[in-house]
């Protein structure tokens, strides 16, 4: 088979790695890759906004499968557009994308399914809503409806800065996806990520994973797009997998279906594990990032035939294969992300750190300037290891990351923290 991966960050190049690893597989591309991904699959220079190249691109070089891996391509119709080309590809439509291009349309689809989350109101105008805010009180939380990067979420401790993030969308912070935004109750407990792989009438579970928003130790400073993730989640043990898919996966397929919008692809629920019992926070329609890679690390299965059993709506039947090893991913930043950051700093150490047992790196934000891999982006590698314990994989892990030799680089000291403190109560 021939494939294109569509993506550039450390989830594709966990994806490229497993794939090209696929003995189905008889040649890998990616657009736009970066200095990893092109280890492991050839780079095409491909604009994938441009949904003409891709399908041209596609025709002249056989494509079997295209694998769609960011949310903005998917909410952009890539998908529909291959398809109509008469181009298989892995990922849900434009119409099924809105569950993570409008958080709105995917709150009103948990309504209308009886699916458990945040109580919630959607406003297109900033002062209802900060009328809103006043008679609810604080903490609350404010959402942009659409795509902002993972970074249109703002968890207001008071009033006023509820209302401050409610101006600052509508004035166009976060572009057209602050055009409507919506206020959820503020949930409390344990975030969880539960991942299943649908086919447009059913679905299987992957795993489930836990990760780190804020940017550093002790869960302290801004949110990120995620500074680390470890998997199995102790706080969601395995034998709770067929209710999470009764309870938050089912349902949106049958939804989906039912209007005529046939879910297909990996449906991402991010739960809040509260006293009351698991909460959606909200769908994504990917594989996340950092936790793909602890997943890719985990799965013992060939990932090529189960992303074409979800295509080809042969899921019923399938099987998937898991470690019982724990991954653990530690993300090297830029300092100064999430916020503004230089490019350029140059990266040392890789091969030294891959020499430890268990470890893989995946880039997420590299390039490669004559025979030197430089930054290129906030979150820069993603240094993942597996163990038997959690213990064991974040030693690994760590010792990975203290041989590569990068001065314009940090990261957290404490992922898996929560997994660690249960590990050891066990023991």
């Amino acid at each position: 088979m021939n494939i294109l991966l569509i993506g550039g960050g450390g989830r594709e190049h966990a994806l490229a790695w497993k794939i090209a690893a696929s003995p189905l597989v008889d040649r890998l591309w990616c657009a736009p890759g970066n200095a990893g991904i092109a280890q492991e699959a050839e780079i095409a220079a491909l604009d994938v906004t441009d949904h003409a190249a891709v399908v041209a691109f596609c025709r002249q070089n056989a494509v079997d499968l295209v694998v769609v891996g960011p949310e903005a391509p998917l909410v952009a119709g890539l998908v529909d557009d291959l398809e109509a080309a008469g181009i298989k590809a892995f990922g849900p439509t434009r119409a099924a994308a809105r569950l993570e291009g409008s958080k709105g349309f995917a709150k009103d689809l948990c309504r209308a399914q009886g699916i458990p989350t945040a109580a919630y109101a959607r406003f297109t105008e900033a002062e209802p809503a900060k009328r809103y805010v006043a008679a609810q009180g604080a903490p609350i939380v404010v959402k942009a409806d659409g795509l902002a990067a993972g970074k249109g979420v703002v968890v207001a401790a008071t009033v006023a800065e509820a209302q401050e993030a409610i101006d600052r969308m509508f004035a166009g912070a976060f572009g057209a996806a602050g055009a409507e935004v919506v206020i959820e109750e503020c949930l409390t407990g344990e975030e969880v990520s539960f991942f299943a792989l649908c086919d447009g009438e059913t679905a299987i579970p992957l795993a489930s994973a836990q990760d780190h928003k804020r940017a550093f130790d002790g869960d302290q400073g801004p949110n990120t797009g995620g500074m680390g993730a470890y998997s199995p989640a102790p706080v969601l043990p395995e034998a709770r997998n067929r209710e999470m898919l009764e309870t938050f996966v089912l349902p949106v397929v049958r939804a989906m279906k039912a209007a005529g919008s046939p879910y297909k692809g990996v449906l991402y629920a991010g739960l809040m594990m509260t006293a009351a019992g698991p909460r959606l926070i909200e769908y994504n329609v990917r594989f996340g990032d950092p936790e793909c890679q602890v997943l890719m690390l985990r799965l013992k299965s060939d990932l090529v035939p189960a992303l074409l059993a979800a295509r080809d709506g042969q899921l019923k039947s399938f099987d998937l294969r898991w470690s019982s090893d724990v991954a653990l991913t530690v993300v090297m930043a830029a300092k100064g992300y999430p916020g503004s950051y230089g490019k350029g700093s140059p990266i040392a150490g890789l091969d030294e750190a891959a020499e430890v047992e268990g470890v893989e790196i995946f880039h997420a934000g590299t390039a490669r300037a004559d025979r030197t891999i430089v930054a290129n982006g906030g979150r820069v590698l993603t240094v993942s290891a597996l163990g038997a314990t959690v213990a064991q994989a974040q030693a690994r892990a760590y010792t990975a990351v203290d041989r590569i030799r990068w001065s314009d680089g940090f990261c957290r000291r404490d992922i898996g923290w929560r997994a660690l403190e249960r590990e050891s109560a066990a023991s």
